[in-house]
């Protein structure tokens, strides 16, 4: 909250506090106005005074600095000196302070002691709301700081992705290559529409979730000239996609170690891929044929990596089960968008 904000309600509490005090009183005491200003305006003021000496000087110069023996001892000096000061300003004011009916008139020792408990009581409420600020003020500290190293690990999490994807994807290329295939320029350049999509479409917390799913179209089309016409995957989309998000590339590690470790090229075991949308849950299932020859030396950084942006990004709303045999691998993502 800015100052300003904070000056306006403090001074909009004091001023409805004694507005709705001095309406009391005028009713039910019948005090004349000039009794009203001296009882419920000088007086409260001297005490409004005494809270925010206690809220703005010595919690935060003795306190908060554990100089306890030096605050209790300058506050028993402060709740003193403002006994002294009101009992003056009652003999200045004596009819409307001391005097009571029949012309009684209160003696210095009760009226000191009577100050003392309204000093008291204002001190606690100024004890009170400075700890709350300061605890609101932490917490909102430890909030920032929490997001902030979130967004680093995610934006360092989303850093390993482009290597990992562009490692992969170059050693398609580069077999294509070494195999003097003609569907290398294809590939290149598919690869390029690839790239510019992790460039320049990814860069928000979320995308269009029919985006991501051309991104996986792209990645399963580079794959398809890799293996020439001996690839073999079943990708079906259902439901409806459109106006719903997704934080970008959270998918692709399923995807890519179905290629990378699966066979794609089997016609009676082609790997197989549905996504399904029902209203705001996505579903995300994949299986493949395992490769057993196919180990990932590097291993690893795929599936960690999303399984720790699931964690940060969709806490409590998703649910990932991965299942495997001897003979094949199964991934089942239940993702509330």
């Amino acid at each position: 909250m800015k100052r300003s904000w904070q000056i306006f309600w403090h001074v909009f509490f004091w001023l409805s506090l004694i507005s709705l005090f001095m309406y009391l009183g005028s009713d039910d005491m019948k005090m004349s106005p000039r009794s009203l200003l001296i009882v419920f305006v000088l007086y409260p003021a001297i005490n409004i005074s005494l809270f925010y000496l206690n809220f703005l000087l010595l919690i935060p110069v003795f306190f908060n600095k554990k100089r306890y023996s030096f605050y209790i001892i300058s506050l028993a000096i402060a709740i003193v000196g403002y006994g002294l000061i009101k009992y003056s300003i009652g003999l200045v004011f004596r009819k409307e302070v001391l005097e009571r009916e029949y012309g009684h008139v209160i003696g210095f020792w009760p009226y000191f002691w009577s100050t003392v408990l309204v000093s008291l009581v204002f001190i606690f409420f100024s004890i009170a709301l400075k700890f709350a600020v300061d605890w609101f003020r932490n917490e909102r500290i430890q909030r920032d700081l929490e997001n902030q190293r979130l967004s680093a690990e995610l934006s360092f999490l989303k850093s390993q992705i482009n290597p990992h994807f562009l490692f992969n994807s170059l050693n398609s290329i580069y077999s294509l290559a070494y195999q003097r295939s003609e569907t290398t320029p294809e590939a290149i350049l598919k690869l390029s529409e690839i790239m510019r999509y992790m460039l320049y479409e990814c860069n928000d917390n979320k995308v269009a979730l029919s985006k991501e799913l051309q991104y996986l179209q792209n990645y399963i089309d580079l794959q398809k000239i890799r293996f020439g016409n001996k690839s073999y995957i079943d990708f079906k989309v259902d439901g409806k996609i459109e106006h719903q998000q997704i934080v970008p590339l959270l998918l692709i590690a399923f995807i890519e170690n179905a290629f990378k470790h699966g066979i794609a090229n089997d016609p009676l075991s082609p790997i197989s891929l549905l996504i399904d949308m029902d209203a705001d849950h996505l579903h995300f299932y994949i299986r493949n044929k395992k490769h057993n020859n196919n180990r990932d030396i590097i291993g690893g950084i795929g599936l960690n990596n999303v399984k720790r942006r699931l964690d940060l990004l969709y806490p409590g709303k998703y649910n990932l089960d991965i299942t495997e045999d001897e003979q094949t691998y199964t991934c089942e993502l239940s993702l509330v968008l």
